[in-house]
């Protein structure tokens, strides 16, 4: 795992602790309790209560010290719910702010003149969208935007945490630069894409923060199911004041309104926003940001995903991978040749070349300088260098072949073989010339990235189908995807096909997710439920994504499954804990309740609880107890174990479904003990 980029901060943290203390109290605010209908519920009750405290305060009624406790725990379940969600948004509103301090004061280097002969530096701040700046090796690029001209070396580890640089250039889908970035090498010209205040290191702040997150569709369910069992306790609790005014027990409304809040679901209902929120949190640790928490949810479920090819799965330029000489060459002579010729590329192709022979063969700089050195063309499709009367030329077959004034007829046989296998294998052949003579093949290739086929593997042991889409040639992509180790390939595919696939799966009931970085994968990302688009990409692939993987790695999804799972797991295991809890809570305190007018509830008084009122104080007071015990684990999550459905379930029974149901009849009694010890009631 990588380094993330921003400050991980812990549970406890009193940076964390002390806002979110204030922000609790911010969030009283009824407008924002309305969201959740339970603690929105809880806090009428609590102003009900507090009022019915401050008439007997005032009559001098000998029950003003039981309801103003009441009162006093009714506030503090209404608290410890809004701290729960306050702590989880600290703590990615924390990282927010580390991200924030990270950025620099930068300047820009503006072009004046079209022909980039005169620049003027000026704030960063200022620039606009369209200006064109110039950056050269060991600047900082002062804002997001698009490299027209060059190519280098750049430094992300201020956005991705990752210390390798990568290669920036003109055109394709590697062109995307990042404010905040440094130039290593030579030099870019990049055209602003992104007014300040709007570019991705800004956005990702605002994401972080996690201020507009809205509530998911489970979310929305769960909150439905949790009003329908707030509806149920309100009528169980006026079956029991219809009761008991029947019996002749009385029940006053303080009692009735505590013991409606004890019964309702409160327990998931106050974590069930920071639950959420700390799904995203959990996503940034790993470098993810999310622009929502339907993303989060939807990776829990995902059935297939799909990844680019060029940049997703492989590197995304081709690289040396072998030489191949003809007969009477040796490959130490194919690849000092190959090195001198390369020496004027600066393509990425060229420089994997010498990177290639360099490593191979130990070979430095050379010792004699060439006469003349020929960069790499894009009309010659050649490079090269002259010492003396030699001439060597590294190139497209086509175009050294020429160079060397011959057919491919002339060419040796086991030349045109080599061309052949390269080419067979989804390689780009690359030829050697010295003057006439032909020296021997380069064999190009779009590298996978290493580690990539077990952590498919790993992906395919979690149920989930991985397919390649590429614009490749079939014998291409057929053989990418058989080093790469996916499920199925879809070649030579295009923009609308890749659409028409993902909505093709969606209509059979499957939840796509798909991996990409280039601005031909935008509609694709943004059709599928869990669109991942990696920070190296087009701004177009970043903006359609509902996620941005900072690292560039496809196979991320793996954490980001691991976690939509985990979020899943960890709001049904405390949802099943939570009724589990009212149920218990029930039983346990409804015969205390009536104990004195049918004595023959004393068989159900199994905790023995010291009196009506005791059985109503203890049982507020553990209620808003539980929450603050269960806030770690909210915010945690429970661990993910890819277990079936089934497994799970009866796990989530045994541990949450028994563990609610007892829990209250032991965590009540001794909370009556105390209250009877201390006589505050």
């Amino acid at each position: 795992m990588s380094k993330h980029p921003v400050e991980a901060h812990s549970l406890f943290d009193p940076a964390i602790l002390v806002p979110a203390a204030r922000q609790a109290f911010l969030k009283l605010d009824p407008r924002r309790l309305m969201r959740n209908p339970v603690i929105f519920v809880t806090e009428v009750v609590a102003a009900l209560v507090t009022l019915l405290f401050l008439r007997d305060l005032a009559a001098g009624n000998g029950d003003a010290a039981f309801s103003g406790q009441i009162a006093i725990w009714l506030w503090f379940t209404v608290l410890f719910a809004t701290f729960a969600e306050a702590v989880a948004e600290g703590r990615g509103k924390a990282q927010a702010d580390s991200l924030r301090r990270a950025k620099s004061q930068l300047t820009a280097r503006r072009l004046v003149k079209p022909d980039g002969t005169e620049a003027v530096e000026i704030p960063a701040t200022d620039l606009k969208v369209g200006d064109m700046v110039i950056v050269e090796a060991g600047q900082l690029i002062p804002g997001d935007g698009e490299v027209v001209e060059g190519v280098a070396s750049v430094n992300e580890s201020a956005v991705t945490g990752e210390s390798a640089p990568v290669i920036r250039e003109s055109g394709g889908d590697r062109s995307a630069v990042t404010g905040g970035t440094q130039v290593l090498s030579d030099w870019l010209r990049i055209r602003i894409t992104v007014a300040p205040g709007s570019s991705f290191v800004d956005r990702m702040i605002a994401l972080i923060e996690g201020a507009e997150r809205q509530k998911t569709p489970n979310e929305i369910a769960l909150s439905i199911l949790l009003s329908g069992l707030t509806l149920i306790f309100l009528v169980a609790v006026v079956t029991l004041w219809g009761l008991a005014s029947y019996s002749g027990t009385v029940l006053t409304v303080t009692v009735l309104a505590a013991l409606l809040v004890t019964l309702i679901p409160t327990t998931i209902g106050g974590l069930l926003s920071a639950i959420g929120i700390a799904g995203m949190d959990r996503l940034v640790r790993f470098n993810v940001i999310a622009t929502s928490g339907r993303a989060v949810e939807a990776a829990g479920d995902v059935d297939t995903l799909m990844l680019d090819k060029t940049g997703t799965i492989t590197f995304g330029n081709r690289m040396a991978s072998d030489f191949l000489p003809v007969a009477g060459v040796t490959r130490a002579e194919l690849a000092q040749a190959a090195h001198l010729a390369s020496l004027a590329d600066e393509t990425p192709e060229g420089r994997s070349i010498v990177a290639l022979a360099t490593g191979e063969f130990d070979r430095g700089q050379p010792e004699i300088q060439p006469d003349r050195a020929v960069p790499f063309a894009a009309e010659t499709r050649l490079s090269g260098v002259d010492f003396g009367a030699r001439r060597i030329r590294k190139g497209a077959v086509d175009a050294a072949l020429k160079f060397a004034g011959l057919d491919n007829e002339d060419a040796p046989t086991e030349f045109r073989q080599a061309v052949d296998r390269v080419a067979r294998t989804g390689g780009t052949p690359l030829a050697v010339v010295e003057g006439s003579r032909l020296l021997g093949v380069i064999h190009l290739k779009d590298v996978v990235k290493p580690g990539i086929k077990e952590r498919f593997a790993a992906l395919r042991a979690m149920g989930i189908r991985t397919v390649m889409v590429t614009g490749d040639n079939p014998v291409t992509a057929a053989a990418i995807a058989s080093e790469a180790g996916v499920d199925d390939f879809l070649a030579e595919a295009t923009p609308e096909q890749k659409l028409a696939f993902i909505r093709r799966e969606q209509h059979g009931g499957r939840l796509i997710a798909m991996c990409g970085d280039g601005t031909n994968d935008a509609p694709a990302l943004a059709q599928a439920d869990v669109g991942v688009a990696m920070q190296s990409g087009t701004q177009a692939a970043r903006e359609a994504a509902n996620m941005v993987d900072l690292d560039s790695s496809p196979t991320k999804l793996i954490e980001i499954v691991e976690i939509g799972k985990q979020l899943l797991m960890t709001r049904g295991s405390l949802t099943t804990f939570s009724i589990a809890n009212d149920v218990a809570k029930y039983f346990a305190i409804v015969p205390a309740l009536f104990i004195t007018t049918y004595p023959a509830l004393s068989a159900l008084n199994v905790m023995g609880l010291a009196s009506p009122q005791s059985a109503i104080l203890s049982a507020v007071i553990f209620n808003a107890l539980i929450i603050v015990a269960l806030i770690p684990l909210a915010l945690r999550g429970v661990a993910y174990r890819p277990v079936g459905a089934t497994a799970l379930l009866r796990r989530n029974l045994v541990v949450y479904g028994l563990g609610g149901l007892l829990l209250p009849f032991a965590g009540i009694k001794l909370v009556d003990i105390a209250v009877s010890a201390l006589h505050l009631v």
